[in-house]
């Protein structure tokens, strides 16, 4: 089997698992007993915690390295782990690129820890809400030289919050990159698993994305990530830009 044959042959068991109500199923029972176990805290990259379910760091790793982005925006800190794994794949590119990441909060000590890593020199961080025109047109600021962008929204799950992500960095996203939307998977997901959230069914990342989706034809999802996962924390979250900005 040629490379062109392996490539089309999986190209179809990819699409027979988006169709297999089995299999998809059993991904979604995982997904919620996993959950349940913080599965997504127990990884690290490059020694910090990732906080992400190791398929999507996988998806993500393909993408960029596919894509090749001179900037990733992330809206969502954290630990900090995730800037790090996009500072190490840019440095794996051999490219000046920069990873941009706002957080509402970032703890000192996660800001020490994250300034002192061997990759921090790829990282900038912004203090402030991702909604904030200030904060905004600061990212505005800080992508004005760069030609690929990529973003990535997992701050606040609230479907206000996230649709309002949503229009004010999608503009960002070059075409043929993409913008990613974590925790779509809630709305797959028991409502009482969140008993203190202010996000649930109803109300997430996912009715967000739809609603975003009928507004514009940028984007469109990229199934064939999810159908190719099967477990992931962004069903119908992997949006593809198909067109330039106007």
């Amino acid at each position: 089997m040629n490379d062109r044959e392996f490539e089309e042959h999986n190209r179809a068991k990819i699409e027979e698992m988006g169709k297999d109500d089995a299999l998809r199923e059993v991904s979604r029972q995982f997904l919620h007993r996993s959950v349940q176990q913080e599965y997504s805290y127990h990884f690290r990259w490059l020694g910090r915690p990732i906080i992400q379910y190791p398929q999507d760091v996988i998806a993500m790793q393909e993408l960029i390295w596919q894509i090749k982005p001179d900037a990733i925006v992330e809206t969502g800190i954290a630990r900090g782990g995730s800037l790090i794994f996009y500072a190490s794949m840019l440095h794996l590119l051999g490219q000046d690129g920069i990873v941009v990441g706002v957080d509402i909060d970032v703890r000192p000590h996660n800001r020490v820890d994250i300034e002192a890593h061997p990759m921090a020199r790829y990282v900038q961080m912004i203090e402030g809400s991702s909604i904030d025109p200030d904060i905004v047109a600061e990212v505005r600021t800080r992508l004005a030289s760069r030609k690929r962008v990529l973003v990535v929204l997992d701050s606040m799950h609230t479907h206000a919050h996230v649709l309002r992500e949503l229009e004010l960095y999608s503009p960002f996203v070059t075409n043929g990159s993409y913008l990613v939307v974590f925790d779509t998977c809630i709305e797959q997901l028991p409502a009482d698993l969140y008993p203190e959230r202010p996000w649930g069914p109803g109300n997430n990342p996912w009715t967000a994305t739809q609603e975003f989706l009928r507004t514009t034809d940028r984007f469109v999802v990229d199934h064939a990530i999810s159908d190719k996962l099967q477990i992931t924390v962004a069903p119908d979250g992997y949006l593809k830009c198909v067109a330039d900005q106007p």
